[in-house]
């Protein structure tokens, strides 16, 4: 059905990004392209001033070899870690990817997210192809 698809992880969360990848894999045409990615939050300039030199490239590092780990068994599967916030970058990162579909896990609303918007739907609001949506 779909040749280039994106499956946002959250690495911070204690929900395994596997359900949304095996969806994927299911939605996926012969030869298709499978993302995983993870959105590490930025830190403010006024904090990264304080962090060692290279740390952030290390961090990303850390995160890239965490998401690889998580998906070890997954051959083919493309990973990516981005700095950003995460409902606006997923969202810019499918529309210059040309993905055209994003598999998202989302956890039961709860109160706070009738206020603030929940990551998966901010990414359902704004995204510019298609969204699958895993609870």
């Amino acid at each position: 059905m779909y040749k280039n698809i994106l499956v946002p992880i959250a690495l911070d969360h204690e929900r395994s990004g596997k359900k949304a990848l095996s969806i994927a894999q299911v939605l996926a045409d012969e030869g298709a392209k499978i993302t995983a990615l993870h959105v590490m939050e930025e830190i403010p300039s006024y904090v990264a001033q304080y962090l060692p030199e290279g740390q952030l490239e290390a961090n990303t590092k850390e995160l890239e070899a965490r998401l690889k780990g998580e998906l070890a068994g997954n051959p083919g599967v493309e990973v990516q870690v981005v700095e950003g916030h995460a409902g606006h970058t997923i969202v810019d990162f499918a529309a210059h990817n040309d993905v055209d579909c994003i598999v998202v896990a989302s956890h039961r609303p709860g109160l706070q997210d009738y206020f603030l918007g929940s990551t998966a739907a901010r990414v359902v609001r704004h995204a510019p192809c298609a969204v699958h949506v895993s609870r």
